[in-house]
């Protein structure tokens, strides 16, 4: 019996979907072709990903791409194509290797109620008046029923004002994979991480409920984590917290590391940062819409450069 091969990362299948995208387009270039080439040759984990695309393709019936692009997707906006392109990737994907496709994160993402792409950010006004602000790569499922209003947090990120149309006085939820945050007339910010929950609280108090059992209130001016066991002393929110609403990234005397880290989840593909240099210090404001002139910058406040393999993989590494 052959042995089955190990799944993509998330970072590796979705920059395989933007190939796809680009490539069906009719605006992909000879230079992005060389490039889409190199991304293959970077690691084996690319080809074998480019390889499930070509097969997927395939069972598309034969059509020419540029054909095939515009046949899915006759007059969608290009950001709409690039979300629909990375959920069929996935689709083919979970069929041809026998993944159940509705128990993989990026999959339950990409079929949420409401979601964002990398680098976009979207705000949604519920029935009941509640206005939910999503951040990159955010997703989330509306349950509401007669009693209860609860939200699920699929991926990323939500900044969350509740409302009471007509009265409504059903008590509001976000559920998590850690545990549950109920609002307790508020507005509030909940962000899912690996293991643990991050909450921040704006206005009013929410009451945290890890899954093992147990509750702690969190008030206006506080924020903390919890894990499914225990939640952390809460801590004073600060600008950097809630920055993303307004569409900014905060650094006050930030980790390049940890910079970058931040900056990669608005920024399609991966971005590295050489150990040599992640320890180097810098602070600002920086507009999240352009992440390409945010790492055009870095050269010019700190001694390092950027090394861009692709449009996709950027990493930043000492100055020659």
């Amino acid at each position: 019996m052959s042995a089955i091969a190990p799944p993509f990362s998330d970072e590796t299948a979705d920059a395989a979907a933007d190939w796809l995208t680009l490539l069906m387009s009719d605006d992909v270039t000879d230079a992005d072709r060389q490039r889409w080439q190199q991304w293959r040759s970077a690691h084996p984990e690319h080809e074998r990903a480019w390889q499930q695309v070509e097969q997927f393709t395939a069972r598309l019936g034969g059509l020419h791409r540029a054909a095939a692009y515009r046949a899915l997707s006759p007059a969608v906006a290009a950001p709409a194509r690039r979300k629909a392109m990375r959920a069929l990737f996935w689709l083919g994907t979970a069929g041809a290797t026998g993944v159940i496709a509705s128990r993989t994160p990026t999959w339950r993402q990409s079929v949420a109620d409401h979601r964002t792409g990398t680098g976009e950010q979207r705000t949604v006004s519920l029935d009941d008046g509640t206005r939910l602000t999503l951040d990159t790569a955010s997703a989330v499922n509306v349950r509401f029923d007669a009693q209860r209003r609860p939200l699920q947090l699929v991926a990323g990120e939500v900044m969350v004002t509740t409302g009471h149309a007509d009265g409504d006085s059903r008590p509001f939820f976000v559920d998590t994979a850690e545990g549950r945050i109920r609002a307790l007339g508020t507005r509030f910010s909940v962000r899912q991480a690996d293991g643990r929950t991050h909450v921040a609280v704006l206005e009013s108090a929410v009451e945290i409920a890890p899954t093992a059992g147990g509750t702690r209130t969190l008030h206006a001016g506080e924020r903390t984590a919890f894990t499914t066991q225990a939640v952390d002393a809460p801590t004073a929110v600060d600008e950097q917290t809630v920055a993303w609403s307004l569409g900014q990234l905060i650094a006050d005397d930030m980790r390049l590391g940890d910079f970058l880290d931040e900056l990669g989840r608005y920024r399609a593909g991966i971005v590295r940062c050489d150990p040599a240099v992640a320890g180097l210090r810098l602070s600002g404001v920086f507009p999240l819409n352009d992440t390409d002139r945010i790492l055009a910058m870095l050269p010019n406040v700190l001694p390092v450069q950027v090394r861009l393999r692709t449009r996709f993989w950027a990493t930043v590494e000492p100055a020659s």
